[in-house]
């Protein structure tokens, strides 16, 4: 008999990166499944270098994007790309993670397919459907369609609990970007300031929300935390978008504290959140990531569907408010004890295997053995 097919749906460098650990695990048992990777492109370049850091290519790139296109035109055009390979290849189910523009369309895609669809990192949640814009949209939409729930805590399971979603279809399975943190720690050979003996700073803003006015406080609030500690330095990896980058290289491109870099590829990026001292983020996955490292995290938000971290103390929501952010960073940089408080508190995200007990649920819904754990 021929061996089932999972189509993985992936748009963005998160996507890729959380993705990918799902994909080489699915990959380990191609003797019992076939596994087709389909990229939309919705983040072209980032894409391509994530999956690379996993040894993993496109088997299928729609190319979706264009320049200035608008959020409907990059949904309407992922999910005719999508619909064409679903009809093509007729696949047994369709994986996605997360909650991007390509998630919405692969989850949307598979249910007019009538093909199962498994959301990886499932049951997150805010109190308002567009904050995050249009992040938070995305995976309630996908979650009304989804026969697998591949939830990545008690916490983010209990909420998809609430929306009526059955038992038997939600699997607490920690969180993909452990393992794929966990993975590529010890794959790069890149030396991130080995000279520099005082903190650094590593900051990553990109969300929408963010975009303009709070961009620039966040920028003016780190130029007030290098001043006031200088012997730190600020390592600014910039978005690609032009608006985040106009808006860093105009406040922060003169101060000899910075260095505006362009976006790491993973592995090197992984490598720079192990030196850093403290974290400013937006990110999502660099919230989950950081407390691998033992790495203090201030949240550029304000708020966060991934809460876990707040309440284990190792990340703290400070929005985009300057003087709070300013507040926060000198204290973890000024109080050992206070930074030794989050440093050392434990990462409630997972423990590196949510890439093996998504795979065993997939297979089973396939009618596939395979053990639920490996070493």
């Amino acid at each position: 008999m021929p061996k089932p097919l999972v189509v993985c749906v992936v748009g963005t460098r998160p996507d890729a990166i959380k993705s990918a650990p799902v994909i080489r695990e699915l990959r380990r048992f191609e003797d019992r499944v076939d596994t087709l990777v389909v990229a939309t492109g919705q983040h072209r370049e980032m894409l391509a270098q994530a999956l690379a850091a996993f040894d993993l290519t496109a088997d299928v790139d729609l190319d979706i994007m264009t320049h200035g296109q608008t959020l409907a035109q990059v949904t309407t055009r992922a999910l005719e790309g999508l619909d064409r390979v679903l009809a093509e290849r007729s696949p047994q189910l369709v994986l996605a993670q997360g909650d991007t523009s390509t998630t919405f369309a692969a989850a949307l895609a598979a249910f007019y397919r009538r093909i199962p669809f498994g959301h990886v990192e499932a049951g997150l949640r805010t109190p308002t459907i567009d904050d995050p814009f249009p992040e938070e949209f995305n995976r309630r939409a996908a979650a009304l369609v989804a026969t697998q729930h591949y939830a990545p805590t008690k916490w983010s399971a209990e909420n998809l609990r609430q929306e009526g979603v059955p038992e038997d279809h939600i699997f607490v399975t920690g969180n993909t970007g452990i393992d794929a943190v966990q993975y590529t720690a010890t794959r790069s050979k890149t030396v991130w300031l080995p000279d520099h003996t005082g903190p650094v700073i590593l900051v990553t803003t990109h969300r929408r929300e963010n975009w303009g006015e709070p961009q620039r406080r966040i920028a003016e609030a780190i130029r007030t935390i290098l001043a006031d500690n200088p012997t730190a330095v600020a390592v600014v990896a910039m978005h690609r978008n032009p608006d985040v980058r106009t808006t860093l290289t105009k406040v922060l491109g003169d101060c000899p504290q910075v260095q505006l870099i362009e976006p790491p590829d993973y592995a090197p990026f992984v490598r720079l959140m192990q030196r850093a001292d403290l974290i400013l983020s937006d990110s999502g996955g660099v919230q989950e990531e950081a407390p691998a490292f033992g790495k203090p995290v201030l949240v550029l938000r304000e708020t966060t569907e991934r809460p876990e971290g707040v309440s284990a103390g190792v990340a703290r929501l400070v929005g985009t408010d300057r003087e709070r952010i300013i507040a926060e960073a000198n204290e973890l940089l000024s109080h050992p004890s206070a930074y030794a408080a989050m440093a050392r508190a434990t990462s409630p995200y997972g423990d590196g295997r949510a890439s093996q007990r998504i795979r065993h649920a997939a297979l089973q819904l396939l009618g596939v053995d395979s053990p639920a754990e490996l070493e």
